[in-house]
């Protein structure tokens, strides 16, 4: 027992020694790496590949931190997404996601931009949100002196007359909107010119969106085909036009249900007059208050078709009436790593169930690691529901010209890459010279 009691002792002792040691040369070694982390100035990535986002004014504005081209070394990832509002403007988030040294640290700011907002005044807008949602993480470091915070008093304890402006509306949230263009082109064997037209309406608040347009296009091309013996020419006349309604009603944070009714008139797809109608309710998974970060929707719609043709069908059709039915799946995710953006529809008509369309589109934008990202871009499908086609066909000419749609079982459209950047992982320089502005 005396032993063992003396190798404990001894232990003891050496214990003790090691700790002085450890705090007279350790100690001192790790405050120092501590303090020059706070001496660095604060390193952000901004993510902005969502919604427009001028990088070079704010690297020009913003000198006080270091920009990153890695996204995995910085101290601050900004994440800026943008969706429109019913006012025709514009709802920016801003997520701040600390890390590294700030991993515990996240922030969110929202803000509104107004349709008539101009270029110059949408940067400064997030120039401002942007130099405020850094604070949190500048006073954590030792670049604090210079930071000025002026708060406009009646903004936060509340301007009665501010108020009532904001709350009274006297559109009551209706948004009109005229649009219009023409396009005249030639050279000596070619002549093209037409014009295009559209009004529409829409209110949209939390519980109701309704909307409605009125559209039409005129399009002239004529061609001259020269030979040594002969000139021909040929003329290709498209037109456009019609109505367009749609209702959607919010049942809770899940659910809503709705209608849209279009009335069309397309010489491309040989509608001499088509009403459509699809009547549907949506489901998704995650509240549309998340709107920004991520939605999972499904739809179910019965579908109404009244059509009249220029030319008889492929199906000896000069008018029908066709009842079908869709299911539509969207997803949509945004995250610090990249995005995802999926769609997936199908659709087929009661009388025949053989006359029926799958599509889908996929978009994925992934950062594997700092330097290495890959990017998918791919929409298609299957179609065997064009029940509208002319049985006389198209003229070699009108086929070169694209004015007469043709049959087709499958579309297709892919593109995909990989991209890899490596050197210097700081970029707060901005040259702008010989790029014209």
């Amino acid at each position: 027992m005396v032993v063992l009691m003396r190798k404990n002792s001894n232990m003891n002792r050496l214990s003790i020694y090691w700790f002085f040691i450890l705090n007279i040369f350790v100690s001192p070694v790790a405050l120092s790496q501590k303090d020059t982390k706070q001496n660095e100035k604060l390193k952000v990535f901004i993510d902005c590949r969502n919604t427009r986002c001028d990088q070079n004014f704010i690297r020009t504005e913003i000198t006080f931190v270091d920009f990153l081209l890695d996204r995995l070394s910085a101290d601050v990832h900004i994440l800026i997404t943008s969706r429109g509002t019913g006012g025709g403007g514009r709802r920016f988030e801003m997520i701040f996601f600390g890390q590294n040294r700030f991993q515990l640290l996240t922030d969110t700011i929202n803000y509104f931009e107004k349709a008539v907002t101009t270029s110059s005044e949408s940067r400064e807008l997030l120039l401002e949100h942007l130099k405020l949602g850094l604070v949190p993480f500048l006073i954590k470091t030792k670049f604090t002196e210079g930071i000025n915070i002026t708060v406009n008093q009646d903004s936060v304890l509340g301007n009665t007359t501010g108020i009532k402006s904001i709350n009274h509306d006297p559109w009551n949230y209706w948004v009109i909107t005229l649009r219009g263009d023409g396009n005249v082109n030639g050279e000596r064997v070619y002549t093209s010119y037409g014009y295009n037209g559209n009004i529409s309406a829409s209110r949209v608040t939390e519980e109701l969106k309704v909307g409605f347009s009125i559209y039409g296009s005129n399009n002239r091309t004529s061609y001259i085909f020269e030979t040594d013996t002969s000139v021909e020419k040929f003329v290709a006349r498209t037109n456009n036009y019609g109505l367009n309604h749609y209702l959607v009603k919010s049942i809770n944070s899940h659910w809503s249900a709705g209608y849209e009714s279009i009335f069309n008139s397309n010489t491309y797809s040989n509608f001499k007059r088509q009403l459509y109608t699809r009547l549907a309710g949506e489901y998704n998974i995650f509240p549309y208050r998340k709107i920004n970060d991520r939605y999972l929707t499904f739809s179910y719609g019965i579908i109404l078709r009244f059509n009249r043709y220029y030319d008889s069908t492929i199906y000896n059709k000069l008018k029908e009436t066709l009842v079908a039915q869709s299911l539509r799946m969207n997803l949509a995710l945004n995250k610090k790593w990249g995005t995802i953006n999926a769609g997936l529809a199908y659709h087929n008509f009661f009388k025949n169930w053989a006359l029926n369309s799958v599509v889908m589109n996929f978009n994925v934008n992934v950062r594997i690691t700092g330097g290495l990202s890959f990017y998918i871009s791919s929409s298609g499908g299957l179609v065997h529901d064009q029940v509208y086609l002319a049985k006389s066909g198209a003229t070699q000419q009108e086929i070169l010209t694209r004015i007469r749609q043709l049959k087709s079982s499958y579309y297709f459209q892919n593109r995909f890459g990989i991209s890899y950047r490596f050197g210097s992982r700081l970029n707060n320089f901005v040259n702008p010279r010989f790029e014209g502005g």
